[in-house]
C-alpha cells in the first residue's frame, strides 16, 4: 500500500479526522453485490462513510482524511467471521490426531480443557488470534471453552471481535471429575456472571453468548434454561448439533423422539433465531425444513466435519433458506485456524458430495459467490451482527480485509470473486482493520509481539498437557 501523508485542516485535528483508501477492487458482498472495479472507501471513527468510485471519493474527502492509502489495484473484503472457533483449544494442536471420536473427547481434549488455567486461556486465544487475523478474521464465533475471562482478555488485546462462550455440561459420560459436580445451576449462573461482566466490553467488540457443548452432556433443564435466560437477555445460544450418528441414536433412545437432535431441540423450544448450531451432518431433509422455518443459523465447518463427521447437506440447507456460514472448529480438530482454506474446501467438497449422491458431476453446485457470502454476510447473521458488519456499507462498521493479488498464488485475476475462493491464502492477506483500527498492516501484526506470544504459547502448552497427563505416542522411530 502507498501512503500518502496530508497536511490538516485549520482548526481540525487528527482525532475528527479519518482514513481514505482508494484505487482499490471493492468487493461490497452488500444486496446488490456491488463490486467497483476502482473505488474508493473513507473511514471515519470505527465505521464507513462513504463508498465509490475512486475519483467521487478523493475529491469529497481527501480533505478531510488524515491519511491517503493508494492500494494501487488490491482488493477490499469486508473482514471474514469464523462462526466456530474453540480459541481455547489453540494449545492442543496436534494432540489428538488420528484418533477415534471417543479417545479424542474423553482421552484429549476433556482432560486437556479441564487442566487449563485462565491465563492458559488468555495464552490460547491470543495465539489463536494471531492465525485468525492473519487469515482475514475480523469477528469469531467462541464454540465454547472454560476460562471466558481469559478470552476477553485477550480480544481485548488483538482488536477483533468475539462472541464468547462458556463450554456447560451437566450431564453424561466421561466428564473430568472436576466437571462431574457442576450443577444446572452453577452451569446458568456463571454464565450470567460472565454476561454482566463482559458484554459488549472492548468498545463494544465482545459479546456473551451462552453455550451448550452437546445435548449428551445436557439436561433437559439446562436446554430449558439456557433458551429462557437468552432470550431474555437478548443473546445467542451456541451447540454443537447433530454432530454425529451415535449423537441421534442417544436422544432417539433417551428424549423418545423418531429422529434425533434437530427434532428433540424443536420438541424443546430451542429451534430459534438466536441459535447457532455448528456441524449439523447428521440431519433428515425435515429437520433442514425446521431450521429452516425456525431461521436457526448453521456454522459449516468442512474440514473437520470431513475429518471425524462426514458430509453436511450444505447445499440442501442453503436451497431451503438456511443461513449457513464458515468455521474451523479447534486445531485439535483441523489444525488450520485458516477460514481461507475452509471457504476452499467448502466448495469442492460440496461439489464433491452432491456429484457422489446424484451419480453425476455438478461443478457449478456451491459456487464461490456462494462461498463468499458464507465467510462474510451470513457469518454476520450466524452471530446475529449483520447490522454492523459483514459487507462494506455506508453505516457499517470498519471491519476490512486488504488482499494483495499480485503474487503468485493469485496472479493472473480474471475474476476476483473467483480467485478469492479458490486462489487465495492467507500470504496473500495484506492488513486488516477491525472497528476503524488497524489490526494489522503490511503483513505485520499491531498489537501484540507475535514471536514472544508463540514462546509463552509454547511453554505454556508443554505444561499443560503435563498437567493434564497427556501423552502423544511416538508413531515413527524418534531416536
Amino acid at each position: 500500500m502507498e501512503e500518502k501523508g496530508e497536511g490538516k485542516m485549520e482548526g481540525s485535528s487528527e482525532a475528527s479526522r479519518g482514513i481514505l483508501l482508494h484505487n482499490a477492487v471493492i468487493v461490497t458482498v452488500d444486496s446488490e453485490s456491488r463490486v467497483f472495479r476502482n473505488g474508493g472507501l473513507f473511514v471515519m471513527g470505527d465505521k464507513i462513510a462513504a463508498i465509490g468510485q475512486s475519483s467521487a471519493i478523493l475529491c469529497e474527502f481527501s480533505d478531510r482524511a488524515a491519511e491517503i492509502l493508494d492500494l494501487q489495484g488490491f482488493l477490499l473484503v469486508p473482514g471474514f467471521v469464523n462462526t466456530h472457533v474453540h480459541t481455547s483449544q489453540q494449545l492442543g494442536r496436534g494432540i489428538a490426531d488420528d484418533v477415534d471420536l471417543i479417545t479424542w473427547l474423553h482421552e484429549r481434549i476433556w482432560p486437556y480443557e479441564s487442566s487449563m488455567t485462565e491465563e492458559d486461556s488468555y495464552l490460547s486465544t491470543l495465539l489463536c488470534g494471531i492465525e485468525l487475523i492473519r487469515s482475514g478474521v475480523t469477528c469469531f464465533a467462541e464454540a465454547g471453552g472454560q476460562h471466558v475471562s481469559g478470552m476477553a482478555k485477550a480480544v481485548t488485546v488483538l482488536g477483533i471481535r468475539g462472541c464468547l462462550t462458556k463450554s456447560t455440561m451437566d450431564s453424561g459420560e466421561g466428564l473430568p471429575e472436576t466437571w462431574k459436580s457442576f450443577s444446572t445451576e452453577e452451569c446458568i449462573q456463571s454464565q450470567l456472571h460472565l454476561y454482566e461482566r463482559h458484554h459488549n466490553s472492548a468498545d463494544g467488540r465482545i459479546r456473551v453468548w451462552f453455550g451448550i457443548r452437546q445435548i449428551m452432556n445436557a439436561t433437559d433443564h439446562l436446554l430449558l434454561e439456557t433458551r429462557d435466560k437468552a432470550m431474555e437477555l437478548g443473546t445467542g445460544i451456541h451447540m454443537h448439533v447433530s454432530e454425529i450418528a451415535y449423537e441421534n441414536q442417544h436422544v432417539m433412545s433417551t428424549r423418545g423422539v423418531e429422529y434425533g437432535t434437530v427434532t428433540y431441540l424443536e420438541k424443546m423450544g430451542l429451534l430459534r433465531c438466536n441459535l447457532l448450531a455448528a456441524h449439523s451432518v447428521w440431519i433428515t431433509d425435515a429437520e433442514i425444513r425446521l431450521l429452516s422455518n425456525a431461521n436457526v443459523k448453521v456454522s459449516h465447518c468442512p474440514a473437520a466435519a470431513m475429518r471425524m463427521l462426514g458430509f453436511a447437506p450444505v447445499k440442501e440447507m442453503i436451497g431451503s433458506g438456511v443461513c449457513v456460514s464458515i468455521g474451523t472448529d479447534g486445531a485439535p480438530s483441523n489444525n488450520r485456524m485458516s477460514i481461507i482454506d475452509e471457504m476452499y474446501l467448502a466448495s469442492l467438497i460440496n461439489k464433491g458430495r452432491v456429484a457422489f449422491s446424484k451419480g453425476e458431476t455438478d461443478p457449478t453446485a456451491m459456487p464461490s459467490e456462494t462461498i463468499l457470502r458464507m465467510a462474510t454476510i451470513n457469518g454476520a447473521k450466524s452471530v446475529l451482527w449483520d447490522n454492523e458488519i459483514g459487507s462494506l456499507e455506508v453505516g457499517k462498521k470498519a471491519d476490512i480485509v486488504v488482499v494483495n493479488p499480485f503474487m503468485w498464488t493469485m496472479a493472473p485475476v480474471h475474476d476476483w470473486i473467483s480467485n478469492l475462493v479458490y486462489s487465495m491464502r492467507t500470504e496473500n492477506i495484506d492488513s486488516v482493520m477491525c472497528n476503524g483500527q488497524w489490526v494489522m498492516r503490511n503483513r505485520v501484526i499491531l498489537n501484540l509481539d507475535e514471536g514472544d506470544i508463540i514462546r509463552k504459547a509454547t511453554k505454556a502448552a508443554s505444561k499443560l498437557l503435563e498437567r493434564a497427563g497427556i501423552a502423544i505416542p511416538a508413531r515413527m522411530n524418534v531416536l
